[in-house]
C-alpha cells in the first residue's frame, strides 16, 4: 500500500537525517558527504510522501465527515474537501511513482562532457565544434557552469579533442543522453560539386568522482610533463606546464595542457583520470580502457549512431527514440532541451534504446 511505503521513506529519511548529529558521522568527512548526498537525493521522494500522507488523511476526514454529519454546511464542506484531497492524491501518487523509479546514482553529480571527431577528417572536426557550441549554449540556458579542461583545435577551427566540466544541480542527469556516436550528414564547405557527406563525432559524458568517491592508487600512476601548445599547434611557453597522466593497471592516458599553470594542470588531469576510471568500474568491463569507452561512444564508424543531424532534409533523428526534429539549425543553437526530456521520458517508461544501423 502507498501509504504505508510513504510511512517508511519518511521514517528511513528522518533516521539518515539523525546521523547528521552522530559524531562518528560529523568526525569523519567521508562519511557526513555521503549522508549529505543521500539526504539532497531522496529530499523530493520524503517531500512527496509527506504531501501525500497530508491529502490521504484529508481524505480520510472528509469521508468520515460525510458518515457521521448531518449538518447540510458541514456535508458540503466535506464533500469540497473530499473531492479537492482526491485530486490531490492522483497527482501526488503520479510524482511519487515517477520519483520511486530507480535512481542513477550518478544523477546528481557534475559531469565531463569529452567530443572527439571519429570518420570524416576535417568536416567531423568542424562539426564537433558546432556540437561544442550547442552544449555551451544549452548551458547557459539552464545556468550551469562550464569551464574547457583541454582543447585541441585544428588549424580551420575544427575540434581534435576538447574536455569540458560541466557543474551545476543534476546536469549529469540530462547530459548523460548525449553520450555516444552522432552522425552528421552535409554538404561541407570545400566540396565543389554538391556532394553530400557523412561524417561521425563522439561524445563521451562522464560524472564527475571525488576522491571521498574514488580513490587511485598513485602508485599506480606515472606523471610527466611537457611544453603546452596552443589552439594553433604553436607553443604556447617554454616552460613544462602541461601534464601526462598515465595509469599503468589499465594502459589509460589524460593529458591536459590548457591551463598555464602545472599545478591546474595536474588537478584537472586527476580529476579526468578519476571519472574515467570510475566509469569504466561501473561498466564492469574485461577490457578496462577499450571495453568500457566502447560501449559508451562507439567505435566511431558511420553505422553507428545515437543521433543523426541530416542537413539537407533539416532533421535532427533520435534513433534511441525513433524520434524527429526539424529546425536543424535553431536546435544547434542550444535548444536540445526537449529532445533530452524525450529521452528522458523514454527511459523513464523502459524502452530507450541504444540505437540503430540503418
Amino acid at each position: 500500500m502507498l501509504v504505508e511505503k510513504c510511512q517508511n521513506i519518511i521514517t528511513e529519511y528522518l533516521t539518515i537525517q539523525d546521523r547528521l548529529y552522530d559524531s562518528e558521522v560529523t568526525s569523519n568527512i567521508k562519511e557526513l558527504t555521503k549522508v549529505n548526498r543521500q539526504l539532497n537525493r531522496d529530499k523530493k521522494l520524503y517531500d512527496l510522501s509527506l504531501q501525500y500522507l497530508a491529502a490521504y488523511n484529508e481524505n480520510a476526514e472528509a469521508k468520515q465527515i460525510l458518515e457521521s454529519e448531518s449538518d447540510q454546511d458541514m456535508i458540503d464542506l466535506a464533500k469540497s474537501q473530499l473531492s479537492e484531497s482526491a485530486q490531490k492524491l492522483v497527482s501526488i501518487e503520479e510524482d511519487l511513482t515517477e520519483e520511486m523509479l530507480p535512481k542513477d546514482p550518478n544523477d546528481d553529480k557534475d559531469c565531463f562532457v569529452e567530443i572527439r571527431p571519429a570518420a570524416g577528417g576535417d568536416e567531423a572536426g568542424l562539426f564537433g565544434a558546432a556540437l561544442f557550441k550547442c552544449y555551451c549554449l544549452y548551458a547557459d540556458q539552464m545556468g550551469w557552469k562550464y569551464e574547457i579542461m583541454d582543447q585541441q583545435l585544428s588549424d580551420i577551427g575544427g575540434v581534435k579533442l576538447i574536455i569540458m566540466k560541466i557543474g551545476w544541480d543534476r546536469v549529469y542527469s540530462r547530459m548523460k543522453f548525449e553520450s555516444g556516436v552522432h552522425r552528421v550528414q552535409r554538404i561541407p564547405e570545400t566540396e565543389s560539386q554538391g556532394r553530400v557527406h557523412t561524417s561521425t563525432v563522439t561524445v563521451a559524458i562522464m560524472p564527475e568522482v571525488e576522491e571521498v568517491d574514488f580513490q587511485i592508487n598513485p602508485n599506480e600512476v606515472e606523471m610527466d610533463t611537457y611544453a603546452a601548445s596552443s589552439a594553433g599547434g604553436q607553443n604556447a611557453n617554454k616552460n613544462q606546464t602541461g601534464v601526462r597522466l598515465r595509469h599503468l593497471p589499465s594502459g589509460l592516458i589524460v593529458t591536459i595542457g590548457d591551463s598555464k599553470s602545472q599545478l591546474h594542470n595536474k588537478d584537472k588531469a586527476w580529476t579526468v583520470l578519476r571519472s574515467r576510471l570510475y566509469q569504466i568500474e561501473n561498466q564492469k568491463t574485461q577490457d578496462a580502457e577499450k571495453a568500457a569507452r566502447g560501449a559508451q561512444i562507439g567505435t566511431g564508424e558511420r553505422s553507428e549512431k545515437i543521433k543523426t543531424y541530416n542537413y539537407p532534409q533539416d532533421r535532427i533523428t533520435d534513433h534511441r527514440i525513433k524520434q524527429s526534429w526539424s529546425n536543424l539549425p535553431t536546435i544547434l543553437l542550444g535548444n536540445i532541451g526537449p529532445l533530452i526530456d524525450a529521452c528522458i521520458i523514454a527511459a523513464q517508461k523502459g524502452v530507450l534504446g541504444t540505437g540503430d544501423n540503418d
